[in-house]
């Protein structure tokens, strides 16, 4: 199993009811489904400029980051870290979504007409992002983005 099959059983895995989580995404017309956080991964939550510009600088160090999202209008983006990092997270201004908490994941693959959507999709094999580096690339990134906006 490959690619967006891949992608799929291991999101689903983390679902209550995984069977019923791939047929309600199947047959879905926006392709999403509510997922679980705080198993499998936890989720950063970062404001879209800086978003941006932290997978810019972590697409510089890294083959593959781990999976990330993009909300509607790109006002913020998601980035997919280990379970437990929510808890642990430090940072102002950027929300988590850990243990406890929800999230709306669109379907791998395929485009929902609207809404959330990957940039960086899953690939199947559990890729996340390490955090301590995710850190490192938001704080680069903020520093670009302040000497921009000082320009």
């Amino acid at each position: 199993m490959t690619g967006a099959k891949t992608a799929v059983e291991w999101l689903a895995s983390v679902a209550p009811d995984p069977e019923a989580c791939r047929w309600e995404w199947e047959r879905n017309p926006l392709g999403v489904a509510l997922l679980p956080a705080g198993s499998a991964w936890d989720v950063l939550i970062l404001p879209g400029e800086l978003g941006y510009a932290t997978l810019d600088v972590l697409s510089r160090v890294l083959d593959q980051p781990g999976p990330v999202l993009v909300d509607f209008g790109d006002a913020r983006m998601g980035f997919f870290v280990p379970p437990g990092t929510a808890a642990r997270w430090l940072g102002t201004g950027i929300r988590t979504a850990g243990a406890g908490t929800w999230i709306v994941v669109p379907y791998p693959g395929r485009s929902s007409p609207g809404g959330v959507r990957w940039l960086v999709p899953p690939d199947g094999s559990g890729l996340l992002t390490d955090p301590a580096l995710l850190e490192l690339a938001m704080h680069e990134a903020a520093a670009s983005l302040a000497t921009e906006n000082d320009d």
